[in-house]
């Protein structure tokens, strides 16, 4: 039988860390997925190697994990069941000194699994309002919504007591982490697909014309309002991508109302020319633990709107780059507000989001680096 190796008796240097990421969250399907492969991309330049282990397809499309299963409250997407043996011989081939666990499910559960049997050191990754989510999803299904909530901190609670860090996206992530047994909780900052920073911006149009919405159709991002808004102002484009549970909702508004689009959902490929093409991108959600489509959409140096309750806004570095909705203002009237500024004060805006986004993006991968070797030194100093 095969067995799992141990960490290295000697810390290794930041080159030379082989690192285990495990998240049943697909890649570029939502807010999670996205942020463990762009920040994949971002370690893997400077460690010796990175792999993320997630749901996955083959290059025909289909789903290498042998069972799928609906995911609670959302069909659109799926809880994969990975194949254990095909992810301990990957685990054992990679050998790696930190495992970083991003979810509670079946990936995230079998990364401790091998993390503890290696005696490798674990960074969990908190990204997930349990609460507010449950109260969302479930308002017609109390039993079960507590049943949900119940599962999901109990499942947090374990990951939590076998890291060595417990790292979150905003700072009112902390306190509901530490509520529910984090000890040692610090804030992450969020990186940048390359493409959002490298390939050049084009300059903002001084009249806004159009309005995008990309992500999650799902309750907590408040659709409702956008639909509002396409509706009170004919003389703005409103577009909305993306796939989820309320689709049908999107879509049959898109039907009737002339000036809203539904485009489906696009890969991620496509969302730098998603971003570039319209004018201001807005995140009006109920929920939201930080808003990484907001923080790709300042870095492409364009107009961003978000709620009070985006994480995002949270970030002093980025405030000056973003427009918020007011306490007691409608997304409609916030739309009206920030269309009627001064187009060269949007354009400084813009560039001032761009500028704070990117350097968010290069100190997010200093402070993973930092935290994964730190928490590396320690596992050492206790072997």
């Amino acid at each position: 039988m095969v067995t799992v190796p141990g960490p290295s008796a000697t810390m290794p240097q930041i080159s030379q860390m082989r690192i285990a990421m495990f998240s049943d969250a697909i890649p570029d399907r939502n807010g999670v997925g996205t942020y463990y492969r762009d920040l994949s991309v971002h370690l893997s330049d400077r460690v010796e190697r990175v792999e993320l282990f997630c749901p996955e397809q083959d290059a025909r499309g289909r789903w290498r994990d042998p069972v799928r299963l609906p995911l609670p409250g959302d069909k659109t997407q799926k809880i994969c069941i990975p194949n254990p043996r095909q992810m301990h011989r990957r685990y054992v081939r990679l050998e790696p000194h930190a495992v970083v666990l991003s979810t509670p499910g079946p990936y995230g559960f079998l990364g401790l699994w091998l993390a503890r049997k290696s005696a490798a050191n674990i960074v969990v990754g908190f990204h997930t309002h349990l609460e507010k989510l449950t109260e969302l999803y479930w308002q017609k299904s109390p039993g079960f919504g507590r049943l949900s909530k119940w599962y999901l901190e109990s499942s947090h609670r374990l990951l939590f007591r076998h890291g060595q860090i417990v790292l979150v996206n905003s700072e009112a992530m902390v306190a509901i982490a530490k509520k529910i047994g984090a000890n040692d909780v610090k804030v992450m900052g969020t990186t940048i697909a390359p493409v959002f920073i490298n390939t050049p911006v084009t300059p903002l149009r001084e009249q806004l014309r159009i309005v995008t919405f990309a992500g999650r159709l799902a309750a907590e991002k408040h659709l409702e309002s956008i639909i509002a808004a396409a509706q009170a102002i004919p003389a703005i484009e409103f577009r909305i991508a993306g796939d989820g549970p309320q689709r049908e909702l999107v879509a049959a508004a898109a039907e009737r109302i002339p000036n809203l689009s539904y485009l489906g959902w696009l890969p991620r490929s496509r969302m730098p020319v998603l971003i570039d093409a319209t004018d201001m991108l807005v995140l009006p959600s109920h929920v939201e633990s930080f808003g990484t489509i907001a923080l790709e959409a300042m870095t492409r140096n364009r107009t961003v709107l978000v709620s009070r309750e985006c994480g995002i806004t949270q970030w002093k570095t980025l405030s000056p780059g973003l427009n918020q909705i007011g306490a007691d203002e409608t997304l409609t009237d916030a739309v009206l507000r920030v269309a009627s500024l001064d187009p060269a004060l949007r354009s400084q805006k813009a560039k001032l989001a761009r500028t704070a986004a990117c350097e968010l993006n290069e100190w997010a991968v200093n402070h993973w680096l930092d935290v994964l070797s730190r928490s590396t030194a320690a596992g050492v100093r206790n072997a």
